[in-house]
């Protein structure tokens, strides 16, 4: 069931007319709550607001503890981060506008102390919720809590907000991934989120274990489903809040904002184009004639900042949702996705190229796992062996491991192709071009070149994950050039054994 641009009941009384405002305007003397502002799309956001928008009167940024690692480090780290060298380097008394604010949104009352909260009561006038637990292969109890629950709670907290005129909360465009066709809608389930928040609350692991699978039904992960129950909280919850939800589809690399091919973690379509760069992937299970739905993460920032701007502006008695995606209006098959992969991994090679860059897409599982096995998880044998004949600490067979997980996870996506409506976000582009001083933001995917924009990811990677200095570059052209022809021996030997083989068979 879809509940249509759902309905929340009365609005907000807002302060500006579209014509009057300008997006700069709007967050000029606010004050902002971010949730996930240690992941990859809520440092590339923080970054944004600091920089683009730097009459924010502060911005407080709600971090967990670790284990291992108290809030005060993490914060430090988070500022410390790359993606605000130009920050640093242009305005850096800015930075002093963000504080930090120990919370846990798995925790009641998201783990805030008394004083902490009652000041975010008072003060904060927009929210973004991006925090989550990404994990495709989280349990359920764990997912729910934190995707759903932590929704819950964190909307529960908003409601008390005496200043609030935005609240912005971050889906996924996979959150009904068990359909084909997906509107910019919520779609409800049979088995409430309530209902589940519940059973998680008061059933034992082995019992939900079992559920589990029921529960998850069409759905690849705990992830996209515990989303859209987090939509559905949103729905319910919601009323009479100026509410939003973004849905991005596959977060890449930034195309220009703070930097060309800006990237901070290796998780999903990151960690393959890595591995297929170190030569280290020569099989990949993917429909290479299906329509990949990426987004770079500096598109999916501004529409996050836009989205919360038009809730002031458009008076309206429905949750916005936004489907931030790039296949209906500029679709990439995954076929020129690997092709633009595999060139600029060519093109610009890094020094810890293990072998020349060339991999297959295919759809017939067994022929993988028996090339996986021989070009992904022998190699990676003999490597580790080498290395302990040499008294060095093995790693190759854990990287290969680590890799055919991931790939595993993301096979639903690269076998099944969605079609996403993005009316609203058509809407949102053409408002933003219309409104005044808006030039920072860019929400319109259109003005994306695939070509550059993966050459830009490559070096992205090169930089940001694998920390190579592109001083290197000319020593790894020659050594992917020694790869190259070692390659071409080897399939020689390996025909010239194939036919040998053939014809003892055959006497």
């Amino acid at each position: 069931m879809a509940t249509t641009n759902a309905q929340i009941g009365p609005t907000y009384a807002y302060e500006k007319h579209l014509n009057d405002c300008s997006i700069k305007m709007f967050f000029a003397e606010k004050v902002i709550l971010l949730t996930g502002a240690t992941g990859f799309v809520g440092k590339a956001l923080l970054e944004k607001l600091l920089r683009t928008c730097p009459a924010v009167t502060r911005i407080f940024v709600l971090i967990r503890p670790r284990t291992k690692q108290s809030i005060e480090e993490r914060f430090n780290k988070l500022l410390e981060n790359p993606i605000f060298d130009k920050i640093r380097c242009d305005f850096p008394d800015v930075l002093n506008k963000v504080f930090l604010v120990k919370g846990d949104l798995g925790l009641p009352d998201i783990g805030l102390h008394t004083e902490d909260k009652e000041m975010l009561i008072q003060s904060v006038n927009v929210v973004f919720h991006s925090a989550a637990t990404v994990r495709f292969v989280e349990s359920l109890k764990v997912a729910v809590n934190l995707n759903t629950k932590g929704t819950d709670r964190l909307l529960d907290l908003c409601k008390c907000m005496r200043n609030l005129v935005s609240v912005v909360h971050v889906s996924t465009a996979y959150s009904n991934a068990d359909r084909r066709e997906i509107e910019e809608s919520i779609y409800t389930t049979n088995v409430k989120p309530h209902t589940v928040i519940d059973m998680c609350e008061n059933l034992d692991d082995a019992t939900l274990e079992i559920l589990e699978k029921r529960l998850i039904g069409k759905h690849p992960n705990t992830y996209t489903l515990t989303k859209n129950w987090a939509e559905q909280i949103v729905l319910s919850k919601g009323r009479n809040m100026p509410i939003a939800i973004v849905r991005p589809s596959i977060v890449g690399a930034a195309y220009q904002e703070p930097f060309p091919g800006w990237i901070d973690n290796v998780c999903g379509i990151t960690g393959i184009m890595t591995e297929i760069g170190r030569g280290t992937v020569r099989s990949i299970v993917c429909n290479k004639d299906l329509i990949v739905d990426m987004i770079p993460v500096d598109f999916v920032v501004d529409t996050l900042i836009c989205a919360a701007w038009y809730n002031s502006v458009e008076r309206t008695d429905t949750v916005k949702i936004y489907n931030c995606v790039s296949s209906p209006i500029h679709p990439i098959t995954w076929r020129k996705v690997g092709n633009l992969t595999r060139k600029y991994a060519i093109e610009s090679p890094s020094k810890y190229v293990m072998w020349y860059p060339d991999f297959t897409f295919r759809t017939n599982r067994f022929i993988h796992y028996i090339v996986a096995a021989a070009l992904h998880f022998l190699p990676a044998f003999i490597v580790d062996v080498i290395l302990r004949v040499q008294g060095s600490r093995p790693i190759m067979m854990q990287i290969t491991k680590r890799f055919e997980r991931a790939a595993k996870n993301g096979e639903f996506f690269a076998m099944n192709e969605w079609k996403f409506h993005a009316d609203n976000m058509k809407k949102l582009k053409t408002i933003v071009k219309e409104s005044e001083n808006c030039n920072h933001f860019n929400v319109d995917i259109r003005s994306l070149d695939w070509d550059k924009y993966m050459q830009r990811y490559i070096l992205g990677i090169r930089t940001y994950i694998m920390k190579d200095s592109l001083d290197t570059l000319s020593n790894a052209r020659n050594r992917l050039s020694k790869l190259y022809w070692i390659q071409k021996i080897t399939k020689l030997f390996s025909i010239f054994l194939l036919i040998r083989l053939i014809k003892l068979i055959s006497k």
